[in-house]
């Protein structure tokens, strides 16, 4: 697609939901007739003089939480006995405005907060003009009802959903004790009444803290992060606005143990979880809404609300996937009210990137919603020949809500992405070469160019309150093209790097379909949340790599470098074809999982998952064909034992496979790669649970790992072995009013423990051994400067080693980040420094001794949006 092609297709989606106009019902008034402990409440002003001489009340903050019968949403102020009120209702919503009153939070003039609990399927408080807030509370089967008290700190709106009140039980109830309002409750399986929706939090606008208390990526199911015998972290939506992040390795900073190598001439994401690196097909640990994610090219933050990272083995969800663990993409979904964002943000290396994330209903009804997510981005780079980056991505999706317990979203996205293939710094000696940071070893157009396709769609049913099926599909492609002077041998004597002309086209198409079925039911008097699933994919990649033949090769020397001393050769001229191949894979996975609840402080969680996969590879230069049928059983079993309100204590046992596409001798596939995990740990809950806090210890062993078979170099035996052990402590939340950090450590042991090429008692390449982060922003919360944020941050990755025979050290290194924004109404203005002090640093090495990413310098971003 051509530059002006992506301009014009991007202004074309802009122009076309925006002029959709915002959906409006018909309101009908009528006051409130009662008020519980408000009736003496001053009624609202039914003239301008009256309404003038009325005061403005500023609400401050808002709360919403969950109670045992729906939830509770506090507008905090210390004047709420004198809020005056009038309601409506549309639909199912219960609205109510508040004409002598401003919303004034921290972060923004509105909270959103969608499927807060069952029956709720969404909470709005905003300021509908400059003298009025607007509260709506939507059920999901009719307008819920609605009580209004005092509170400690304001007026708090108590919201049943109507499922909750019409519904009768048909079950036996089960004694539960009162617990305390922060003691983690066991979800009880509800009467057969009204479906129920699926429980999700997902929350929109900008909230101002960075705890998120569940997630779906450790057990495909909601569930609280507390209650998950197995670390998870997540990276949520507002971190991700305030670091101004857009590339998920920048984002995965703030996750303890996940580091990244070259990443493929610096146009890829090859994340480590752990110590264990995977590619993105076989093994691959990132996805993105629960699928594996292809290998093509720099992942997309703009459609991303947030990214969970589940530690360890995750094949029983997910199938052959590496044992450090998995990276999850959980994708912005449609929203019932108009919400429009734009966004320029402009810097450093001539960086120009405009976005924009718009979203709403389509239809009065509100069943048809729409979300629209677009960036384009140009930059030069901070390397020699100032190669131009061009990125252009878009993703709309659409879901319907089909009836009261069925809804249909589907999703697309593309990305087209262009940027110069720089394999980076050289080793020398033991360490790195010592020469300028914008040098480059390439020659001036070498060049990597990706385009992906994803198409996707989510169909989800509720039977009842208690059991739902959700049927999901994906496809994904991706085409790569890439044309380089190699780096292959550096003599260090006299300076001279051979090189080699070499171009890669290379393509990949991934389908998968999963199945899943949760129900929740009680057996005397233990709680069961049941997962039964069934996932099928099949991934197809192939292509060719092509070289200049002879022995005419561009050589460089790397202390006083001249380009393009032999001319480029055109593409027809490489007619040394070194691979034309198609790798084919088909799998098959049932899986089954039990959520036990045994009492309110102790459970159990236990998995198992049996796969077939079923590989072949064709050479296509002589069609010679090898293959191998794979089968593995992977189980997972963990308890977690809470002995007081905010403390969880768990174990866990886990066990991971992955293909391997290596062949022997005699041409046969290598068995799978298996991993084996132990991990225990605390969590825990601080200041009223506005704090959490993990620390975890585990041993992971890995073997069937691929190695040199000695007798025959050019083919592979699988007798390698892995053993990688270490601590982590992970702590994120808001520490007071305004005040947010979220902090990582990790130390990792790894070493070689078998091989056959004398690399048994090394260190894995790219694995430290230790890393930190540390990221704080602190935000006035009153006075005329109310707005104004600061942030702070700290990312440290220690010395690794750059290569599995240990040859060179990568050195250590500490990168500082500040930023400083104000938000006012409805618009943000914010500048992000990243590596405030230029410290020349590498993130990782990839391709032996010639591959060394460096880090970027000094980078200053400046941001402005605006959101209606």
């Amino acid at each position: 697609m051509s530059n002006q092609l992506q301009k014009l297709a991007w202004m074309i989606g802009v122009a076309l939901v925006l002029v959709n106009p915002p959906v409006l019902a018909e309101d009908s008034q009528k006051p409130i007739s009662k008020i519980s402990q408000l009736d003496d409440v001053e009624k609202p002003a039914t003239s301008i003089k009256q309404w003038l001489a009325q005061s403005l009340i500023q609400i401050t903050g808002v709360k919403s939480q969950t109670t045992g019968k729906g939830i509770e949403v506090t507008l905090e102020t210390n004047q709420s006995d004198k809020l005056q009120l009038v309601n409506k209702s549309e639909g199912n919503s219960y609205i109510v405005d508040i004409p002598n009153a401003q919303l004034r939070l921290p972060s923004g003039d509105t909270f959103r907060q969608e499927k807060a609990t069952a029956g709720i399927s969404e909470v709005i408080v905003t300021n509908l003009d400059a003298n009025t807030v607007r509260v709506t509370v939507t059920g999901e089967t009719g307008a819920p009802q609605v009580e209004l008290f005092d509170g400690d700190e304001g007026l708090v709106f108590g919201a049943v959903p109507t499922v909750t009140t019409t519904q009768t039980p048909q079950t036996q109830p089960t004694p539960v004790e009162p617990q305390p309002s922060t003691e983690t409750q066991p979800e009880q399986p509800s009467a057969q009444g009204e479906p129920e929706a699926p429980i999700e939090l997902l929350v929109t606008g900008e909230q101002n803290r960075y705890r998120v208390p569940n997630a779906s990526t450790g057990t495909r199911t909601d569930t609280l992060i507390r209650d998950i015998p197995q670390t998870i972290q997540v990276v949520p939506e507002q971190v991700i606005k305030d670091q101004r992040v857009t590339r998920l390795r920048d984002a995965l900073l703030n996750i303890g143990g996940v580091v990244q190598d070259g990443g493929f001439g610096s146009t890829s994401d090859q994340i480590g979880i752990r110590g264990f690196f995977g590619d993105g097909t076989f093994g691959g640990s990132i996805l993105v809404d629960g699928f594996k994610d292809g290998r093509g090219g720099i992942r997309e933050t703009a459609n991303v609300e947030r990214i969970e990272v589940l530690k360890g083995p995750a094949s029983v969800l997910y199938g052959g996937v590496q044992p450090g663990g998995v990276i999850n993409l959980v994708t912005k979904q449609p929203l019932r009210d108009p919400y429009y964002n734009a966004e320029l943000s402009v810097g450093s290396f001539s960086t120009f990137r405009p976005s924009i994330d718009i979203s709403g209903p389509l239809n009065s009804d509100k069943t048809l919603l729409y979300r629209l997510n677009s960036v384009y981005e140009t930059s030069d780079g901070f390397r020699d020949f100032n190669q131009d980056v061009q990125r252009f991505f878009i993703s709309p999706t659409l879901k319907w809500e089909i009836g009261k317990a069925t809804n249909l979203t589907l999703q697309f996205d593309y990305l087209n992405d262009e940027r110069p293939f720089d394999r980076g710094f050289l080793a020398f000696g033991e360490g790195i070469i010592d020469t300028p940071l914008e040098r480059f070893f390439g020659e001036p157009d070498d060049v990597r160019k990706v385009e992906e396709i994803g198409l996707s769609y989510r169909l989800e049913h509720n039977f009842n309150d208690n059991w739902k099926i959700r049927n999901a599909f994906r496809y994904q492609s991706s085409d790569t093209f890439d044309y380089r002077a190699e780096p292959v041998r550096l003599n260090e004597t006299t300076g001279i790097l051979t090189r080699n002309f070499r171009s890669n086209d290379d393509y990949e198409e991934n389908y998968t379909l999963q199945t899943d079925v949760v129900g929740k039911f009680i057996t005397g008097s233990i709680n069961h949340t049941l997962l039964f699933g069934v996932d099928l994919a099949r991934f197809t990649s192939g292509g060719t790599q092509s070289r200049l033949p002879g022995v005419i090769t561009p050589s460089i020397n790397v202390f006083n470098p001249v380009y393009n001393a032999i001319p480029r050769p055109g593409l027809d001229e490489l007619t040394n074809v070194v691979r034309n191949n198609q790798d084919r894979s088909t799998g098959l996975g049932i899986f089954l999982q039990n959520q036990i609840a045994f009492a309110d402080n102790l459970k159990l969680l236990v998995g198992g998952r049996f796969d077939t996969v079923d590989q072949n590879s064709t050479d296509l230069r002589d069609g010679s064909e090898s293959g191998r049928y794979d089968s593995a059983f992977t189980p997972r079993l963990g308890i977690v034992y809470q002995p007081i309100e905010p403390i969880s204590l768990y174990a866990s046992y886990s066990q991971s496979f992955q293909p391997n596409f290596g062949t022997r001798v005699d041409g046969s596939i290598l068995e799978a790669e298996r991993g084996t995990q132990y991990e225990v740990g605390v969590k825990g809950e601080f200041l009223d649970g506005r704090l959490a806090a993990t620390l975890a210890a585990y041993h992971i062993t890995k073997s069937n790992i691929a190695a040199t078979d000695l007798d025959n170099p050019d083919f592979l035996l699988p007798i390698g072995e892995q053993r990688n052990q270490g601590i982590e402590l992970n702590v994120a939340g808001e520490i007071s009013p305004g005040w947010n950090v979220i902090a990582s450590y990790s130390h990792i042991d790894a070493e070689i423990t078998r091989d056959n090429d004398g690399l048994q008692g090394n260190r894995p390449a790219n694995v430290p051994f230790n890393t930190a982060s540390f990221w704080t922003t602190y935000e006035l919360q009153q006075g005329d400067l109310q707005g104004l944020g600061f942030g702070l941050g700290l990312f440290y990755v220690g010395d690794r080693q750059g290569d599995s025979s240990n040859t060179y050290i990568i050195p250590g290194y500490l990168r500082t980040d500040a930023a400083i924004y104000y938000k006012r109404d409805n618009w943000r203005a914010g500048i992000n420094i990243q590596n405030l002090f230029n410290e020349k640093h590498y993130l990782g090495a990839n391709f032996g001794r010639v591959a060394i990413e460096p880090g970027a310098p000094l980078t200053v971003i400046g941001s402005f949006s605006v959101t209606f």
